[in-house]
């Protein structure tokens, strides 16, 4: 063989082994601060519901996860210039994200639900809240229905980076309320100390308009090979106990849905 064969031979044996890598493994967007779903342990290591679940659809898929931790509102950006393959942080499938990216099968659903001082009565969120400072996961689901109905019946929106910043707010008097996920919510403020005197308050928040069917895993448009071997994993891992046994690792009910 001369040089030059030598060297096209090289060259793609290099890109053979770089493309195989790459089916072998799964760059996957989490934001780490959205507890129990995402967070750092005190080590810096990433933990829980949505990071379990992401690693056992990768174990059921025999690839890599490659975690990409980043901001909730970069998720879908970073997606669509592949600096991602996909984003496993509890995101709402709703109409308005199919637009621009695809999506798995739902992997767990839960309603929104408002937080306030206990004793706190809300009956019409619309009518009880107006003049009241509401904050807000900036780019999630919550803050668009916060835009679309909430702020058009006079109600204040803060918006933030991250809902742990809208909790710290909430416990310091700077918010009335806050809007989000009613586990997250819960689990990451009503049960802390910082929660104390605070509950949990108000009608469920589903409308699927805003909420659409649950989280599912963000995927690009067009990406089928990824969503068919996702929804076999997530499939597989509710068949074979595995997704239940990392369900009760953090909650006490069906986190599932309907």
């Amino acid at each position: 063989m001369n040089k030059t064969g030598l060297l096209g031979a090289l060259a793609l044996c290099a890109f053979s082994i770089l493309a195989h890598a790459d089916e072998d493994s799964l760059r996957i967007g989490i934001e780490a601060a959205y507890p129990p779903f995402s967070y750092k342990t005190p080590e810096g290591n990433l933990g829980g519901f949505d990071y379990d679940i992401g690693n056992a659809l990768c174990d059921e898929m025999k690839v890599k996860c490659q975690w990409v931790i980043q901001e909730f509102d970069g998720m879908i950006p970073s997606l669509k210039v592949r600096k991602i393959d996909a984003v496993l942080s509890s995101m709402s499938i709703t109409d308005d994200r199919l637009k621009s990216v695809d999506f798995s099968e739902k992997y767990y659903h839960t309603p929104g639900k408002f937080a306030m001082k206990a004793g706190s009565l809300i009956n019409d969120p619309l009518v009880d809240l107006k003049g009241k400072k509401v904050g807000v996961q900036r780019s999630s689901t919550y803050d668009r229905f916060a835009t679309e109905q909430l702020e058009k019946a006079g109600v204040e929106i803060v918006r933030y980076s991250s809902q742990n910043e809208a909790f710290l707010d909430l416990a310091s008097g700077r918010l009335d309320a806050t809007l989000a996920d009613i586990v997250n919510t819960d689990e990451s403020f009503i049960k802390t100390p910082a929660g104390k005197g605070f509950a949990l308050v108000g009608p469920d928040i589903n409308d699927p308009k805003y909420f659409g069917r649950g989280a599912g895993i963000a995927l690009r448009k067009g990406d089928t090979a990824n969503a068919a071997r996702l929804n076999a994993a997530i499939d597989a891992i509710r068949a074979n106990g595995k997704y239940q046994q990392i369900q009760a690792k953090y909650f006490a009910f069906d986190i599932y849905g309907e």
